[in-house]
């Protein structure tokens, strides 16, 4: 079940889910400025969805109509709490399920998810399934690598698209090599290839989508046609640059000003959003992307790490775009 999927221009090109970063505010400013072809949520335990304390975790879920498609990623080991949570989360609206079995954090994996389950594909194919099950007629995804300890990515990719999903995106590195080693796309590039071979019909495919190592546009646009794959999946290089994925902007053309006032819209939404639930750290991850390129950007940004709230970054922000229109 392809669902949206679909309808989308090959090649496609996609937002990461990164925990502590793309979360709700960060997508919507995004979406404003530079929408990519779909998102994901940050990854959210589907246990935890499950449990009494899901009301903590629906912050993670919060989406706005200008993100869509986007889908919900669970994370988990467990096929009848998977199933719970997509039906869960397709009923608050997400257009499809996606499930992490990439991420290498021991904490994740110690749960029976994430990278682990590389080690146990008939696990994961159950994982899939009951997804599905849960999100009806809604698409279901796998994130995952290309194996282990080692490339097993002709195993790996036959187990997964057996159970069905609709896409199933590849970073190009086992879980052993983290992001340590150059991603390897000749791997993605055999994927593509693995997938028509199983699956000779165009409309029961799954697509399959690359990850690893791609800043921008015009990079992702040559590795699909390399390694004809059905798209590329982009996270590092969102960092302090939402027109990432516009394609009639460069955010290097753009004036300081418009990056500061950008900045100081994502910091409002975000205080508007979570002011009340979540610390004001993890915005300063932000701040030493968006400052940079121009003269005064140091000092900048190393006041703004010292920032506690809202009202001393737009008085930073105020005081540098005075000196800056003061030098000219």
């Amino acid at each position: 079940m392809q669902g949206f999927w679909k309808e989308l221009a090959r090649p496609c090109f996609v937002l990461a889910p990164m925990v502590g970063v793309t979360d709700a505010a960060f997508r919507r400013i995004i979406a404003r400025y530079g929408k990519p072809d779909v998102m994901w949520t940050e990854f959210i335990s589907a246990d935890g969805l499950c449990s009494r304390g899901r009301d903590a975790l629906l912050h993670d879920l919060w989406f706005d109509d200008l993100e869509r498609p986007i889908l919900a990623q669970l994370y988990g080991g467990n096929p009848e709490k998977m199933r719970e949570a997509a039906r869960f989360c397709i009923e608050l609206g997400y257009d499809g399920i996606d499930i992490n079995m990439g991420c290498p954090d021991k904490t994740v994996e110690k749960h029976g998810a994430g990278s682990i389950l590389i080690k146990r594909p008939q696990l994961a194919a159950e994982l899939i399934e009951a997804a599905r099950e849960g999100a009806g007629e809604h698409p279901v995804s796998v994130k995952t690598r290309i194996g282990y300890h080692d490339n097993q990515i002709e195993e790996w990719l036959a187990t997964l698209i057996e159970a069905g999903p609709a896409v199933v995106t590849i970073h190009a590195r086992t879980r052993d090599e983290m992001s340590k080693v150059p991603a390897r796309w000749d791997v993605i590039e055999r994927s593509a290839q693995l997938a028509r071979e199983l699956v000779p019909d165009d409309d029961r495919r799954p697509l399959i989508l690359g990850n690893g190592d791609i800043r921008n546009l015009h990079d992702a646009r040559e590795v699909s046609e390399e390694t004809g794959c059905d798209g590329v999946m982009i996270g590092r290089g969102i960092f302090g640059n939402p027109w990432l994925f516009n394609r009639e902007v460069e955010r290097d053309d753009l004036p300081f000003e418009q990056i500061i006032e950008v900045m100081l819209e994502h910091t409002a939404l975000y205080c508007e959003l979570f002011g009340e639930i979540k610390p004001f750290e993890p915005m300063k991850k932000h701040y030493k992307a968006y400052v940079t390129g121009f003269r005064g950007a140091a000092e900048l940004r190393d006041r703004l790490m010292q920032a506690t709230d809202l009202a001393e970054v737009q008085l930073l922000a105020k005081e540098a775009l005075e000196l800056e229109s003061a030098s000219r």
